[in-house]
């Protein structure tokens, strides 16, 4: 019998654990993978990219927008940071205040298993959960015995990288308990794209990037996006595709600095000789200002240019409409969008408004951040809210 039972050992699973274990709560984590943290290791590419700087709401999507803003409030960017800098390890900023750890996503692991133990908290891997059921306490059967507790969290993310073992459980035991969930879709993923167009553009562009605008729905992110030989993918187009649908456009801006249509009239008083794939390869990747040519943008002198047919040239270049007809899915997502309506949950604690003593922490709540270490931060927040409570 345990007081507390934390189903995933992921970051929101063991920041929940660390908190209850402060408080002298007897806590078991149950991870069904043979390693704890298993998608701390792989993010950002094996540095763990593990917060934000700029830690804000508006950068989560959910169904309830205000949502996260108690836990954000409570929990911030710098309370991780410190516990960090506590275990002396160090954090370099990238792009964007992305923060990333120096010594590897290990090294985080390693924070988070050595604060559990500190606080006697107890981790048990190779532990695959059968079933939850609960009469006057929560029972746990597992491939390893069946566990009780007063208290039960479900921190085991979302089905992103199923290769990894991630699945949609959270969401079936929200649906046993007769909560309201939002099905899971894949979120910061790259897009595919029709045969004939990976055919005709993006194979041959396959390795190139370029910085641009990107647009859906209202939303865009400036960043770059990567042509490969599925379709695109990229840091915006990881973005933007949280906020695609299927059927919907996207908008590609090739000049996102300046007003394409001024730089091209320049262009052509200053190089009227000049061919316009000649001046468009200086400001964008040669390949694709070739492959825009050939396939969109009549090519000649600039001083062939009609001010109509300019006009026509630089609404290709900053309103590039495309349209992809999928994404590559779970396969590659990084996190999954939807889970547990956040209406069924209290903002302060994150446990069931309908089941007493059941929280929902991390990825299985329908909170989702941008990519850049929002979703790190979402983590380590619910997980320290729920762990004052449970």
């Amino acid at each position: 019998m345990y007081d507390v039972i934390i189903i995933g050992a992921g970051a929101a699973g063991l920041m929940c654990a660390i908190e209850a274990g402060k408080r002298g709560r007897h806590v078991l984590v149950l991870e069904k993978a043979k390693k704890a943290g298993k998608k701390i290791l792989i993010s950002g590419g094996g540095r763990c990219n593990f917060t934000n700087l700029y830690t804000e709401p508006d950068a989560y999507l959910s169904n309830n927008p205000h949502f996260c803003k108690s836990a954000l409030s409570r929990y911030t960017q710098w309370d991780f940071i410190a516990l960090v800098e506590k275990h002396g390890l160090s954090w370099t900023e990238k792009t964007l205040g992305q923060l990333f750890c120096d010594q590897k996503a290990g090294a985080i692991v390693e924070l988070l298993l050595t604060e559990c133990r500190e606080n006697g908290v107890e981790v048990k891997l190779d532990c695959d959960v059968e079933k939850v059921e609960k009469e006057s306490c929560f029972s746990i059967t597992s491939n390893q015995g069946t566990f009780q507790s007063e208290k039960l969290v479900i921190a085991c993310g979302g089905p992103s990288i199923p290769k990894m073992g991630a699945t949609d459980f959270g969401l079936k035991v929200a649906k046993q308990f007769d909560l309201n969930t939002y099905n899971f879709v894949a979120g910061l993923v790259p897009f595919t794209f029709p045969e004939k167009e990976l055919e005709q553009l993006f194979r041959e562009l396959s390795g190139t990037a370029v910085d641009v605008v990107l647009s859906v729905n209202n939303t865009s992110f400036k960043e770059a996006i990567l042509f490969t030989h599925r379709g695109m993918s990229g840091p915006a187009a990881l973005q933007i595709s949280s906020y695609w649908e299927l059927g919907d456009s996207i908008t590609v801006n090739l000049f996102p600095e300046e007003n394409v249509e001024d730089w091209l009239s320049t262009q052509r008083d200053e190089h009227p000789n000049a061919e316009l794939k000649t001046l468009l390869s200086h400001a964008i990747p040669k390949r694709l200002a070739q492959k825009l040519c050939e396939l969109y943008i009549t090519n000649k002198p600039m001083k062939q240019y009609t001010p109509t047919e300019l006009s026509k040239v630089a609404e290709q270049l900053s309103e590039w409409h495309m349209k992809p007809h999928g994404t590559e899915g779970m396969r590659t997502a990084e996190v999954a969008l939807g889970g547990v309506d956040c209406n069924e949950l209290s903002s302060k604690t994150m446990e069931s408004k309908k089941v007493e003593g059941m929280h929902f922490i991390g990825e299985s709540v329908d909170v989702t951040g941008h990519l850049g270490g929002y979703n790190f931060q979402w983590a380590w927040a619910s997980g320290w809210c729920a762990g004052q409570y449970v």
